[in-house]
Formats: C-alpha cells, structure tokens, sequence
C-alpha cells in the first residue's frame, strides 16, 4: 500500500495532453438527461464512461441498468483492511439551448486561453474525470491504490437522482464507505480552493392552471372569461411578500436562525454583494431583507420561477384567450426545512389561491434534503491539507446554494462524511451557454485527488475516522 503521492504526481504531469484529449472525448456525447431525444447519446456516454474505468485499471466496472438512465459502478478493492473510499460523479448534462449564445459549438470541445469551452465541461464531467485521472495515475505508478476505492456515476443528476437515490437504499451495504467524496461544486477563485459544508436542498414544481376547453378569440370572449395566463401570473405574483419572503404560510416555520458567530465567518470567508452581482451580470441585487447576498442563497429558502409558458409567443399577432399556461419553479430548502413537508403546505395554498374560474394542476418531483457537515472533520480537514498542497493556499469552508440529492443520501443512508471538493469557478457558467472548466484546476485536481486518497487512507488508519461495517462486493 502505497503512501507517497509524487510518482503518481509525475506521471499525471507528464500526461497532460493524454487526460485533456481523453476528457474532450468524454464531452463530445451530448448527454442531456431531460431530453429524450438523447436518450441514446446518454446510455452511449455511460457505456464509454465505463469501457475507460476498465482500462484505467478499475476492477469489477458494472453498467447498472434502470428504468432511466444508466448507473456506472467501478472499484478497486485489492488493500486489505484498508479503509473505503466513495467517489460519485455524474455524466448527464443539462440542455445546450440556446445554441446561438454559444461561441463554439457545445459538443465540440475548445480550448481557449486556457479554458476548456463545452457542455459539461465543469459540471459535471470535468470535476469527475479529476478522480478518474488521479485513480488512474496512481495506478499506473504503484500498481495499486493507498486505500480501496469504491466509484457510482450516474446520468441522471440534472433531473434529480431518483433512480440512484433508491439504488443506494437497496445496496446500502455494498456502498457502504469511510467517506465519500463528491467534486460537483465551485472554489472561490482560480487561486483559492473551497471547500462546501452545507447545501440547500430542494423541491421543482410545475403549475398548470387551465380555463377554457381550447383557445377562444379575445374579441370575443375577451373580459368575459378568466385568462388562464393572467390567473397564473396573480398566482406567481402572490408568491413572495414586498420584503422578499416568499409568502406561504408555514414555509418559514422550521428555518434555522444562524448564530452571530456563524454570520460572521460567513461574512469573512464569503464573496461580497458587489461580487455575487457581477457574476449575474446585474446592478441591483434583490431578495429577503436583512440579510447580504451570499446568506440570501445559501442560509435562506429561495422559490424562483424557472419557465413559464401559455398563449401566442411567436412572431405576429394572435388575439387568443389561451386554454392554459403553465410555470416551472424550484425551492431551494435549508435546514432544517424537510422537502415533504414544503410539497404539503404547498399543495395546501394553491388549492387556497386558485381562482375558481380556472383549474390548477400541481406536479412535485426532485425532493431533495438539505445538508451540513462539520467544518472540523477529520475528512474535511484532509481535503482542506490536499488542497493546500495541489494548489498552493489553504481552502475555504463555504456554503453552496445548490443541491447535490445524492450527499444527503450518502450522509442519511450510508451514514458517512461527505466531502465536496469543488474544482469550478464561479465565472464556469454551469447551466449555460459558454460553459467552461479552466485547465489549470483541472490538473491541480487530480493532483489534490491524489493526495486526498493517501491523506484519508491515513486519517482513518490512525482512527481519525470510524471504520465502518465490511460489505460483500455487490454483483449484477
């Protein structure tokens, strides 16, 4: 069992130009998870995904099949009494569109100024491919891995982990780990790693509100019946208070009030307002009063409407009272907010609100649990040790304002340490066009990945870290 990182180091360094071809590759398959279109250019990445999982040196690589989209498991379990660790990534991406904003096309991957442009090239295939490469390198070097190594990537992060999330409540104990480390998140800058203790959970939601059996001339029944548009747009309207709070009643009731010692770490280690801001491309910032930007997205619930669509959108006029319309929206929970009940009251107060001239329709899915880690962990803190190495300054311990379902699941269900061990930056542009990874911290990755497999392995060797209960390898 090996503990010196820099043989694996060296061979990382020298195969550069290798990883990044492989990983233009890997981005080349347009996995859009919510698109069934692509259905097959999904279960083809994962087929590929898998192929260079064996090649690497990976043993036992399963392609697990569900009623989605497929799950990739690999490991290496060849160190005896050594302890686990859990690496989970995800290879789906979300929809390119709109295809005109991007410079370069988004499923042809391009280097510029050192910058990798395409989708998924940072969330989440880039941050992903550093463990494989730090895997592989250490392979490559050694022979064998300073711990045992257990891999679960799966294609359905983008539209909420629902097949994972039951996967990993049947084969628990063939999951079963020391630690999981999940690299779906951002730093705070190109020279300085963060690591994220906490996440918002969350909840989508879908509103149909119809009128109408089908579309009516607006002269003609236009003022004598209620517009399923206009009645949903009320509905969206009341959503939030002229303070920012979103105005259901109960929603706040389980909120957590932060300490001021905590608000005050926050403020020290956090991005500024002006910062957030210029991110978003905006002057003025909005949002639930008393609180600065930063706490606004990671300590506060948030409900923001994500879609909304009914009546004649296209060129020229239609004067039509439309049948129905209907608006896509996402919570984003804190603790200690539980999704199930958000669903309920929720459900509640559209059946209050709906006008009775119209019928609302509500569709919940994606519930997903906020988590919190402790920032003093012994698996935090030999991340935060890897990090400083590979990158040359100590991380900082942040908030994020995402959701990641399967962490809560691996820290309710698996009872483990998950740590989130970012390689983004904020200026990425996950979800839209432009995408990027920047290079540098794609290859400080996989060292800071190197380094965190032999600093863990250490940690829990000198029971640091609990041990947890031996799992017989699970088979297809």
């Amino acid at each position: 069992m090996t503990k010196n990182p820099h043989r694996a180091i060296s061979y990382a360094r020298s195969h550069h130009a290798e990883f990044l071809s492989e990983l233009k590759e890997f981005l080349r398959f347009p996995s859009e998870s919510s698109e069934p279109k692509r259905a097959a250019d999904v279960g083809a990445c994962a087929i590929w995904l898998a192929r260079h999982l064996q090649k690497i040196g990976m043993r036992r690589v399963r392609l697990i099949r569900t009623q989605g989209h497929p799950l990739v498991y690999a490991s290496w379990q060849q160190a005896s009494r050594a302890p686990v660790l859990l690496i989970y990534g995800h290879y789906d991406v979300v929809p390119a569109a709109p295809l005109e904003q991007w410079e370069t096309p988004p499923y042809r991957p391009t280097v510029r100024n050192q910058n990798l442009y395409a989708r998924g090239a940072c969330d989440d295939k880039g941050q992903l491919f550093c463990h494989v490469k730090a895997l592989e390198s250490v392979l490559r070097a050694h022979r064998a891995l300073p711990l045992n190594v257990k891999c679960i990537f799966e294609g359905e992060e983008e539209i909420g982990s629902c097949h994972l999330l039951s996967f990993i409540e049947k084969h628990r104990e063939v999951l079963r780990a020391d630690v999981a480390v999940i690299s779906d998140t951002k730093m705070l800058d190109a020279r300085r790693p963060a690591i994220s203790y906490a996440q918002r959970g969350g909840l989508r939601a879908e509103l149909e509100v119809r009128g109408p059996g089908q579309e009516l001339h607006s002269g003609t029944f236009g003022g004598a019946v209620l517009n399923p548009l206009q009645a949903l747009c009320k509905l969206l309207a009341g959503f939030h208070d002229e303070r920012g709070r979103i105005n259901i009643p109960g929603f706040y009731d389980d909120v957590r009030n932060w300490s001021d010692e905590e608000r005050s770490y926050m403020q020290q280690v956090g991005p500024a307002d002006r910062r957030i801001l210029d991110e978003a491309q905006v002057e003025h910032g909005w949002g639930e009063q008393g609180y600065t930007a930063y706490e606004r997205t990671t300590i506060r619930p948030a409900l923001t409407l994500n879609g909304i669509s009914g009546g004649h959108a296209g060129k020229g006029v239609k004067g039509v009272v439309p049948a129905k319309a209907t608006a896509k929206l996402s919570f984003r929970l804190v603790p200690d907010q539980d999704p199930q009940r958000i669903a309920r009251i929720f459900r509640e107060h559209i059946a209050r609100a709906c006008p009775s001239a119209v019928q609302c329709t509500l569709r919940l899915q994606a519930p997903t649990m906020p988590v919190l880690f402790e920032r003093d962990h012994p698996a935090l803190q030999a991340a935060s040790i890897a990090y400083e190495k590979a990158f040359g300054s100590a991380p900082v311990f942040l908030r994020s304002g995402g959701s990641i379902p399967v962490a809560g699941a691996f820290q309710k269900v698996l009872n483990i340490p998950v740590v989130l061990m970012g390689f983004g930056l904020p200026d990425d542009r996950i979800h839209g066009p432009n995408e990027k990874m920047h290079l540098p911290n794609f290859y400080r990755g996989i060292e800071t990945s190197i380094r965190y497999m032999n600093l863990i392995s250490e940690a829990i060797h000198h029971g640091n870290i609990s041990r947890p209960v031996e799992a017989s390898e699970w088979v297809t």
